[in-house]
């Protein structure tokens, strides 16, 4: 929990059956409105109750606190000292809790609402960006919050629920999650352009087996997915570098530090060359992930049912 730090820490009230906040917050409204008013029975038609029962839950507050906190008059009311004292407090809960309850529904509204969506790196520069557009030009007012960040963490979010959803690769296989398989995403092998391969087109992972790899840091997907293809390839790669960003390790290649399973680049990088790995096969699957049977607000469903839509193209040319 996060709040400003020009002000005092938020002191959480206590919660449990013998504490005041969860007798007298029912109340608290009730109160409100006959201090508004000033009249019992004006303040039960506001409330739509009958005025008896009205009056006998101001009288159980007053029990609970053990003070007066209005001074009745004939049909009216007045404010106490302890009365104003309260009034102020239970103002300004019940504005909060109205601004609370407004903001929960705004993030619900099926055209205005917000969907929380997590999505890997490499999937930022093109594919999400197309995503979105393409579904902001049905839905204009439905917000987004964008979370990038590697699998395992944004996986965590997702069962927080802090995240809606999740573009991840590789899929999860958890009982709580609902994964579905959108495409796949070739991963050539990025070597230096003075590499003894670089001449080829094609190139079995088995030949590199004693190179020196860079890659990106252990619980990104696309370590775990380097991993198991050199697995595959019947070797554990070396790792001379790890990094967190694509591009960065494409620069690292570029220098001749290493080789590394890569996404295609979107533009050649001078001094990269990319082969194609015939064996093993190098694609990743890219899928859609949500918390299964948590339901979703209206735009976060909205958004789920259009990338789902996208299977098999999600990724274009790629």
């Amino acid at each position: 929990m996060t709040h400003d730090s020009s002000s005092p820490p938020l002191r959480l009230a206590e919660l449990d059956p013998e504490s005041a906040v969860v007798r007298l917050t029912p109340q608290l409204a009730q109160f409100a409105a006959v201090a508004r008013l000033e009249h019992v029975t004006q303040a039960a038609q506001l409330l739509g109750m009958p005025q008896p029962t009205l009056s006998r839950a101001v009288a159980r507050l007053e029990t609970e606190l053990g003070v007066d906190l209005l001074a009745r008059q004939g049909r009216t009311v007045r404010l106490t000292r302890a009365g104003r004292l309260l009034l102020a407090s239970a103002e300004r809960a019940l504005a909060e809790l109205e601004r609370g309850a407004e903001a929960a529904r705004a993030e619900a509204d099926p055209a205005a609402g917000r969907v929380a969506f997590g999505f890997l790196h490499t999937m930022g520069t093109e594919a999400v960006p197309a995503l979105l557009r393409d579904f902001r030009s049905t839905h204009p007012r439905i917000r987004f919050q964008l979370v990038q960040d590697y699998v395992a963490a944004m996986l965590e979010r997702l069962r927080a629920g802090e995240l809606d959803l999740c573009l991840v690769s590789p899929l999860p296989d958890a009982p709580d999650l609902t994964a579905r398989h959108l495409d796949e995403q070739r991963l050539p092998l990025a070597v230096p352009a003075d590499h003894r391969l670089a001449g080829r087109r094609r190139v079995r992972l088995a030949e590199v087996a004693e190179e020196p790899f860079v890659a990106v840091e252990e619980g990104y997907g696309l370590r775990l997915i380097t991993d198991a293809f050199c697995a595959e390839a019947g070797f554990t790669p070396r790792i001379a570098f790890e990094g967190e960003e694509a591009e960065t390790l494409r620069g690292l290649v570029a220098a001749g530090l290493g080789v590394a399973l890569l996404p295609p680049a979107l533009v050649p990088r001078p001094g990269v060359v990319e082969l194609e790995v015939t064996a093993p096969r190098t694609r990743r699957a890219i899928g859609l992930a949500w918390v299964a049977g948590r339901p979703l607000t209206p735009p976060a469903a909205a958004f789920r049912d259009f990338v789902l839509s996208r299977k098999g193209a999600l990724l274009g040319r790629h």
